[in-house]
């Protein structure tokens, strides 16, 4: 009985090792078996990381929905085996059918993924595609004449870009084993990315368009684009208004509008070929208005084929008043020579005179003769050069008035009295008028306010002809009483805009009224600027211009306002005000 125990011991210890031994052994095949699976998932997994970051590099910020595909397709069999990807993208008129041989296959073999690839785009699509042209490109292994090998394992994944269908991909193999789901996840994976980081892109690119697209409506200046085939992509609000175009112009319209004054079509087609801008300067498109015009070929900054032009840019800056400026400047500095060289030569001829003649002309003669037109053509001189340097600090905000308690009934006085010669030798009325309740005093700059009232004078006498009148005039104006009635009590012709005259603070004018020729309604609103001179038809004499910018800028800074009242052919009155306590 004892060995009878024992033996049954040993036996049952014997089989618990072989148990134990047993499940140690299926236990760590199981391991292996885990370990090996989580092994290879972790190297698809590193090679899903790399093939999408090696994506998300080569995509970059290319839009180029082909390129990135051709991208993928590159990258499949580091993981998945197949013996044909290929994809078909769709086109405005076209599809484009790409395919990638891992092996090689037959003609048959392609043509029949392709016709299921029209089948499911046609269903994605709700379109029959079968009729549309088809352009193929393959590349990789041989295409076989014959082979018995068809596409047994198959499927495919739409191409969804910003959610609108671009097309279709498709892995296809002759073996008949089916793709497991995690290849098909993978795959699923990196069109994803492809589509999301187009769809980002996208949304950037058109963000910015919609930018640039609102600055290049709103530029004064006027912008045609075209593209390498001289097609009109672009044509903002300026330019269409400068060249009168309709909506949706072409090349032929543009070379019609610029037809004598320009060569669009050669400018375009040589700055595309030589890469070379070119500037056209005071190009008149309409009448008496001109462009400086700008011909630029537009190149892609950032793609793999930089520095390849895209197109033109025509850009038309108005340059008129520029033009007009420089007319002035250059008429402004002939004026200056001929004004200075008056007294000059004066003075010069004087001298000579005093220097041929020194031991004929006594002391008297010179002092009484010569001496005062010595003195009258310098103070001509210094008032030029003191307009000039009056001009310059107004301009650059530097122009100080001298207030002081003065008495402006005894200035307007003053300037009738000098001007009173004058009107009588050019036979022209001349009146004045002041209003009994302008203060005895208050404070304004004497000098300054003088020099005002000499620049109306003299320009009213300049346009007014013979028989004609001029009228000067002041009055306080208290913001209730009609100032058209202060007006026709001073003797002060109406002019039809007076109406438009509203003033409600209390302040004194004054007036400098003629019945010349006046002034056009478009001239009006230049009056007062740097360098602007009108002529009549009855006066040939010219002034520095400066007169009337000098006035507004003394006005201003006694914080009044200067006003013009004309009508051409009529005459014209000026009128300043000047702020009371």
């Amino acid at each position: 009985m004892p060995e009878i125990e024992f033996s049954e011991i040993i036996v049952s210890i014997v089989s618990l090792i072989m148990v134990s031994g047993g499940f140690w052994y299926f236990d760590r095949r199981s391991c292996q078996r885990k370990i090996e699976k989580t092994k290879k998932e972790m190297s698809d997994r590193l090679y899903e990381l790399a093939i999408l970051k090696e994506l998300g590099e080569r995509i970059g910020y290319s839009l180029n929905v082909e390129n990135i595909i051709d991208v993928i397709t590159g990258s499949l069999n580091q993981f998945i085996d197949y013996s044909v990807v290929s994809y078909i993208l769709l086109q405005p008129e076209k599809l484009i059918f790409k395919a990638r041989l891992e092996k090689s296959v037959s003609r048959d073999f392609l043509d029949d993924i392709k016709g299921r690839m029209t089948k499911s785009l046609s269903a994605l699509t709700d379109h029959d595609l079968a009729k549309v042209p088809i352009e193929e490109v393959l590349s990789g292994a041989l295409v076989l004449e014959e082979s018995d090998l068809s596409a047994n394992a198959y499927f495919n994944i739409p191409l969804v870009i910003a959610d609108k269908l671009v097309g279709i991909l498709t892995i296809a193999d002759s073996r008949k084993i089916p793709y497991k789901e995690e290849e098909m996840t993978i795959l699923y994976k990196l069109t994803a990315q492809a589509s999301k980081a187009v769809s980002r892109l996208q949304e950037i690119v058109s963000t910015e368009q919609g930018k640039l697209s609102s600055m290049v409506q709103s530029m004064n200046e006027g912008l045609i684009m075209t593209d390498i085939d001289y097609r009109i992509l672009t044509v903002n609000p300026s330019a269409k208004s400068i060249l009168n175009l309709k909506d949706d112009p072409s090349i032929f319209d543009l070379i019609k509008k610029l037809d004598g004054k320009l060569n669009i079509r050669d400018r375009l087609e040589e700055s595309l070929k030589l890469n070379k801008v070119f500037e056209f300067d005071n190009v008149e498109i309409e009448t008496d208005k001109f462009y400086k015009i700008l011909i630029s070929p537009v190149k892609n900054k950032r793609a793999l084929d930089q520095d390849k032009i895209l197109g033109s840019v025509i850009i038309f800056r108005d340059v008129t008043i520029e033009r007009e400026l420089e007319v002035l400047k250059n008429d402004f500095t002939s004026m200056m020579v001929h004004e200075l060289r008056t007294p000059v030569d004066g003075i010069k001829k004087i001298a000579d005179l005093i220097i041929r003649r020194a031991d004929q002309i006594d002391k008297e003669k010179i002092i009484s003769d010569y001496a005062p037109l010595i003195r009258s053509s310098a103070g001509e001189m210094l008032r030029l050069v003191n307009n000039l340097l009056d001009a310059s600090k107004i301009e650059a905000g530097k122009y100080e008035v001298i207030k002081a308690s003065n008495d402006l009934r005894d200035l307007v006085k003053e300037k009738f009295n000098f001007y009173h010669p004058t009107a009588e030798s050019e036979n022209i009325s001349l009146a004045y008028f002041v209003d009994k309740n302008i203060p005895d005093k208050f404070e304004f700059d004497r000098s300054a306010i003088g020099e005002v009232l000499t620049n109306l004078l003299s320009n009213s006498f300049k346009f007014t002809a013979e028989g004609g009148k001029v009228n000067l005039a002041t009055a306080l104006y208290d913001g209730v009483v009609d100032i058209k009635e202060q007006f026709i009590q001073a003797g002060i012709d109406i002019f039809d805009h007076l109406n438009e005259f509203k003033l409600d603070q209390k302040f004194i004018w004054v007036a400098v009224s003629d019945n010349g020729s006046g002034i056009s309604s478009d001239k009006i609103p230049l009056m007062f600027n740097k360098f602007k001179q009108f002529r009549s038809s009855t006066e040939t004499r010219k002034g520095t211009g400066l007169g009337l910018f000098i006035s507004k800028g003394i006005i201003k800074e006694h914080g009044g306002e200067i006003f013009v009242f004309s009508e051409e052919g009529k005459g014209s009155t000026f009128m300043f005000t000047l702020p009371i306590d």
